[in-house]
Parts: C-alpha cells; structure tokens; sequence
C-alpha cells in the first residue's frame, strides 16, 4: 500500500484509489495553493499547502472513523470526502471568496446557482470530476463521488448517515483537528496544541449523530475538557494568526489589488465569471499573482510588487472589541456579514481620509466565522449541549463571537502621522454604520435585528420604572425563544424578517443559525447572558437566561423606526402570549442601567 510522508503524523497509508485521485491535477493544484494565505509573510515557518493539510484530515478522519467502529465502505467515503474536501479551494483562499460577496455580478453561474464559496465548488468538483477518469471509473462509480461530494462539505440533510459528513465538518471535527496541529506546527504559535487522543476516544455515535461522553463520571468530565481546549485552540488561532496586522495587512493589499484588476478586466471588454471559474478550478497561488501583474492598473502591479518583496502595509489605526462601544460593534458585526456593505464600507473610510489627511490608506474589517453552536454531550442515555454543560465552552463561544478587527493601514511611510488620527477614524466609522445599515435593510432583511426587538419588545411588555430602579424581564428558556422565533416566522409579514431554518434533530425546535445570532448579541453587548444552576433527575444542570443591555436598548430604539410595521406585529403577539413566556423579574438601580435613555412613561 503506497503511504505519503507527513511532517506531523509519519506515515499516511493510502488506498490505490486514493493514490489515483492524489495523482489527478486537481490535487496537483492544491500543492502550490498556501494553508494560510500570505500568513507566511508573518510567520516564515507558515509555508505549507493545502495539499498536505488534505492529507492530514484524511489521516484524521480515518482515525475517528475507525474509533466510532463504521465499516469498511463507511471509512472509504469518509477518507475520500477528508483527501477531496478542499479541493474547490481557490488560490489565497479565502480573499477570491470576499470579493465574490463583495461584487455579486462576478459570481460565476453553474446549473442554475451562483458559486460564491469553496464549498459549492468543492461540491461540483466531486461530483463531476472524478468518476469520468479511465483510471477510476472500475474503482468507484458516479454515485460514490455525489455522496462523497455530500460529506466533504458537511452536508448532513443530503446524506443518509448524519455522522459520515460530520466528521468532516463540525464544531469538532478532522479538518479543524489538523488545521490548528498544522497551523500551529507550521506558524510556531503553540496555542493549537489539542489532544487527540482524548478527543476522539470521547467520540461516540447516538441517534445517527457523533456526541461526546463517557460511560463513568470522570470520562464526561474529560470529554469536556478535550472540547474545551478545541475551542481555546480555535479562539487563539483568529488572534494569534488571521487577526495579526502583519497577515491582515497582506491580506487587504492582494485583496484590493485582485479587486482593482477584476473591475480592469471586465471594463476591457473580458468575461470576470470565467475568469473567476478559473481560479477556482485551475489556478495556483503563482498564478492568480500573474494575472494581476498581466491585466492590473499600476496601482495594482505595485501592491504586489511589495508583496512579493513583503513590504506590506502598516497599520495605523486598529479597532477591537475592547476599544469600540457596543453599538458601533453591533453595526461593524452586521457590516461585516454582508460583503457589498463591507467594501462600501471601507471604501468610505478609505475616500474620507484621503479627503481630510491627503493621504492613501487601506482598511480592512474582519469578524470571525464559523462560531461553533452543535457539539453534543451524551450522558447516560440523555443528550445535551456541551454549552449547556460547561460554562467555559459558553464563555469561548463568546470570545470567538466578539472578536472583531479594523485595521486601518497606510499604503507609505509618509502616512505615518495618521496614527495620531486615531478619534477622527472613530468618527468617521460611527458615521458610515448607521447609512451602510439602512442600504443592507433596503436589500435584505437583517433577521439578527428581528431577533433584537423581540427581546425589546419583551422589555418594553413587562418593564417598569418606580423609586429609581427599573424592573425588567429575563427571558429564561432559550428554548422557547427558539419557539418564539419560529411562530412569528410563520406569520406572512414577518417570514421574511425571522428567515431562520429549524430541525427536530434534538427533539425540539432549534436553528444553529438562530443560536449563533443569540450569541453574537450576547458577545456585541447587546444581551446580558445571566448563568443558573437548576437540578432535574437528580443531576445540577446550566441553565442561560437573557436581559436587554442599555446598550442593547439604546441600538433597538435606533432601528426601531425601520421596523414599525413587524415591531407592532411581534408587539401583539407577546401581548396575546404574555403569560406562556417563562421569565425572571429582576431590579437594577435606574443610574446603574441606563446612563442617557429614559425609558417612556
């Protein structure tokens, strides 16, 4: 059996197919494609390529596999999905990604769709790339790639065992497994070190579904703790790595220097979408810097002449959680998410201070993603949210919620006295927020600020004001308000606004999405998350109940008059339903809850 040599697990035995599909250009292409994008630029060590790191997931994957006890088809489908699962990437990663949100007209159009992430064109690579090789077609038939092309992206409605897809794409799962031991090893940032061993050893199927747990108290206790240090792990890797100015600073100059080319190219008369389709499908990292260098405007050529000397902008202003006021965090968090609003958003940050200093700057805003919302504990035969169950796991969702970075970075050493501008850029972003939130809200409807004025609209409900202090709600089931947001999406008015998607996976109503907004307010300051012990079967449960924030109340009353119609629509039906909703009343000293809001009489 051939074996590939890998620089963190030895030796990879791979199956004959597997060696054909490595062999195929495809796969070819992800050898000259970074892990990290220009993060090398930061971190010399920081050079390996996409290739290796599919390697390293097929490994991984194959040890899960085989920890959960599947069967020998079952493994084959798993480590094919593990070895093809980033094979739709495009060279840099995730930058042609961005400008793709950014300029919606450069989306390429296949079978109808628009293909604006690696994921659709990893889907399409497998399901129709492979099968059709003299080579291959006797060793695997089309039906194994279109289930294979199922479980490398995570797709877990359309394959028949949940747990195949989930293995490759989860909050805990082989691919992040081998990012953060590759990242790490590679970088020299040692945050990513997790154990391995624990984690998959806590690893069991329940219901078609991978949980974690053990059969003895001590085993769930470890369980946690191997989850635990993922998250830390995964935490540390956007500061430590992605948010490093050095990396973002890169990042932002190709960015602006592929998005200038493009926007050339298409005035020069050429297709973008082909283009774009073939830098997923073709291209290499040396190849989409070649094409900016053969169509770019001097301006462009020159950001990666500096590139490829690294000579990479600095920063001159940087923004984070910890030096920007909740609603401005709400509004950048919201910005951020949607990429036509994103770049106006720092071409306007960009256009005001080269009006007011004259001089040439780059801005980049940047949220993380990928906020882990469905790991499963088992204890005994019941089944919980490892959220539920550890107050630290809670804490780190928060932490890689809120972590959002500005960076504002000069394009010459001469720009160097912006870095005394520091409140002029706060100004200038606390001014574009508000007009880039009413575009999105002119285009689409923002569910995240749906989901607000229900927990404001429920404050309003049952609020009162006596002898300077201010009784208030706590909303305290998550679960009902899952269930509060669905019966108000049934409503034709408000569908729109409340476009969550449920499932009955775990018995009751739940939405990841609708649970990763909860906690993006609760992290952006616009939630109270309050923490309480409860017990039920003889067992000391978590339990997490939710308040308003002034700040929280402050940004609801700003959004309010671009909601009056669905807000008096969610306003009757508390009303009607004021009784059914499980609350705490508690009381806070009016000076200690608001500062400069007087709540209406």
């Amino acid at each position: 059996m051939p074996s590939i040599i890998d620089p963190i697990y030895g030796h990879v035995a791979i199956s004959n197919l597997e060696q054909l599909i490595v062999n195929t250009p495809e796969m070819a292409r992800l050898r000259r494609i970074q892990q990290l994008g220009l993060a090398d630029l930061a971190f010399p060590g920081a050079n390996h390529m996409r290739f290796e790191h599919s390697v390293g997931t097929l490994f991984m994957a194959d040890k899960i596999a085989k920890a959960l006890g599947l069967s020998h088809e079952e493994i084959s489908k798993v480590r094919m999905a593990a070895l093809l699962h980033d094979v739709g990437h495009c060279a840099f990663s995730h930058v042609v990604e961005s400008i793709l949100k950014r300029n919606p007209s450069y989306q390429p159009v296949l079978n109808g769709k628009n293909f604006l992430n690696h994921e659709m064109f990893t889907k399409f690579i497998i399901a129709n790339s492979f099968h059709i090789i003299p080579e291959i077609e006797p060793l695997a038939d089309e039906s194994f790639f279109q289930e294979v092309s199922r479980i490398a992206t995570g797709d877990i409605e359309g394959v028949s065992k949940p747990y195949l897809a989930q293995i490759i794409s989860n909050d805990i799962d082989a691919d992040r497994i081998d990012f953060l031991l590759r990242d790490s090893y590679h970088t020299g940032v040692s945050f990513g070190l997790v154990d391995v061993d624990q984690i998959i050893g806590s690893m069991s199927l329940h219901n078609d579904r991978i949980v974690l747990g053990g059969t003895l108290s001590y085993d769930e206790d470890m369980a946690l703790t191997a989850a635990e240090s993922m998250l830390i792990a995964r935490a540390h890797h956007y500061s430590a790595i992605i948010h490093n100015p050095r990396t973002q600073g890169a990042r932002v100059m190709l960015l602006h220097a592929l998005e200038r080319t493009l926007a050339r190219y298409k005035e020069s008369g050429n297709d973008v979408k082909a283009a774009v389709y073939e830098f997923f499908l073709k291209y290499n990292d040396g190849d989409l810097l070649n094409f900016i260098e053969m169509n770019g405007d001097p301006q462009s050529k020159k950001l990666i002449a500096n590139i490829r000397k690294a000579a990479i902008c600095g920063a001159v202003a940087r923004f984070t959680h910890k030096n920007l006021n909740p609603r401005t965090r709400m509004a950048l968090s919201t910005i951020a998410r949607n990429g036509v609003a994103k770049k106006m958003f720092e071409d306007g940050l960009a256009k005001r201070f080269a009006e007011r200093y004259g001089a040439s700057v780059l801005v980049d805003l940047d949220v993380a993603s990928g906020i882990p919302k469905s790991t499963r504990i088992k204890i005994g035969e019941q089944e919980s949210f490892l959220y539920d169950e550890s107050a630290l796991a809670n804490g780190l969702v928060r932490a890689i919620s809120r972590q959002i970075s500005l960076c504002v970075f000069a394009k010459s050493t001469d720009d160097a006295a912006l870095s005394h501008a520091s409140h002029d850029f706060l100004l200038g972003i606390e001014n574009l927020s508000p007009d880039l939130l009413r575009f999105i809200r002119n285009d689409n409807y923002l569910s995240i600020e749906g989901l607000l004025l229900i927990f404001y609209s429920a404050h309003r409900l049952f609020s009162s004001e006596a002898d300077g202090r201010i009784i208030m709600p706590r909303l305290r089931n998550i679960a009902k308000i899952y269930y509060l947001v669905k019966e108000l999406g049934k409503d034709e008015k408000l569908k729109n606004l409340f476009d969550y998607r449920f499932h009955m996976r775990y018995g009751f109503s739940y939405s990841d999405r609708l649970f990763e907004d909860i906690q993006l307010l609760v992290a952006m300051g616009m939630l109270d998350e309050d923490l309480r012990y409860f017990e039920k079967n003889g067992r000391w449960r978590q339990r997490y109940e939710y308040a308003l924030t002034n700040d929280g109340l402050l940004y609801a009353e700003s959004i309010a008059p671009a909601y009056q119609n669905e807000k008096a629509l969610i306003k009757n039906y508390l009303t009607f339903n004021k009784h059914s909703i499980p609350r705490d009343m508690v009381s806070i000293e009016s000076k200690r809850y608001r500062r400069d809001f007087k709540l209406p009489k």
